[in-house]
């Protein structure tokens, strides 16, 4: 996009790109969560889908920095998919399931960082990579990114489409809270409820998000610099990897993969073996 002046400064502005999802995410997350507990799950993770085929799409025409920014920004603000649908594969499963639900989810995961970079690298600047099939003045060559954003926003289309025959689960929480409301309305008059803990009094909460926290740091940093460290040129340090490679590194060898995948696939397969034995 020709933002940076020196080639040693493509990283700074990179680091803003990738932060702006997470800081649409970040912002956005609770919102999306209160939304999903009073409207329902199904209607977030429908609204959340279409974000990603509108929005990964504008991301794949963005020809200026600003609007690469807005989209990733919007598109993290705006999508609100990933509690919801990790509280809906809880409630969608009987109480001896819902560990398997989990692992499922995460399964699925790691096996979109699998598939991710390898998309992303075999389909970023086609006309460069494949001149014998796309032309330099054709729109895949206007626009070097369109085609695996493309991908992933089609992709993302089917997933909307299925969506149809998810059911609600926001009706489990009602019975629950009419039955502790039967129950309340029994006991005595003389007791008295404790008062509610504040979550940020409540430790376990607590370190189990600071842990999330400290490992997300670590799996984005490791993302975006490992990304940045292969594409630079060997006078600036780097391995000077095209797209394609980096995308044959992270999927192959990345340890996103082996980190979310190999372990959920082992626990859905002990899962198997306790059912069938």
């Amino acid at each position: 996009m020709h933002v940076a002046q020196r080639e040693e400064d493509i990283g700074f502005y990179a680091g803003f790109l990738g932060a702006s999802y997470m800081v649409g995410r970040g912002f956005a997350s609770i919102f999306w969560g209160m939304v999903a507990d009073r409207i329902g799950r199904k209607p977030v993770i429908v609204f959340s889908l279409f974000t990603v085929i509108v929005f990964n799409t504008l991301f794949g025409l963005s020809v200026k920095y600003w609007m690469a920014i807005t989209t990733r920004l919007l598109l993290g603000a705006l999508n609100g998919f990933l509690a919801p649908i990790k509280a809906y594969s809880i409630e969608v499963c009987r109480d001896d399931e819902q560990a398997l639900g989990i692992s499922i989810v995460n399964t699925a995961w790691g096996l979109g960082l699998i598939i991710g970079p390898a998309i992303g690298g075999y389909l970023a600047q086609p006309a460069k990579q494949y001149p014998h099939i796309f032309h330099d003045k054709s729109t895949f060559g206007r626009f070097p990114y369109l085609l695996p954003c493309l991908c992933i926003s089609i992709f993302a289309t089917f997933a909307l489409i299925s969506c149809i025959w998810l059911p609600e689960t926001l009706h489990k929480h009602a019975k629950f809270e009419m039955g502790a409301e039967t129950a309340e309305a029994g006991t005595t008059q003389e007791s008295t409820e404790s008062p509610k803990k504040s979550l940020w009094k409540n430790w376990p909460l607590m370190s189990s998000i600071i842990t999330y926290c400290v490992f997300s740091l670590h799996d984005t940093a490791y993302s975006e610099i490992f990304s940045l460290w292969t594409v630079s040129g060997r006078k600036y340090g780097g391995l000077s990897f095209s797209s394609k490679d980096v995308g044959q590194v992270l999927t192959v060898a990345g340890k996103h993969s082996l980190i979310y995948f190999f372990p959920n696939v082992l626990n859905i397969f002990a899962y198997l073996l306790v059912i069938y034995f």
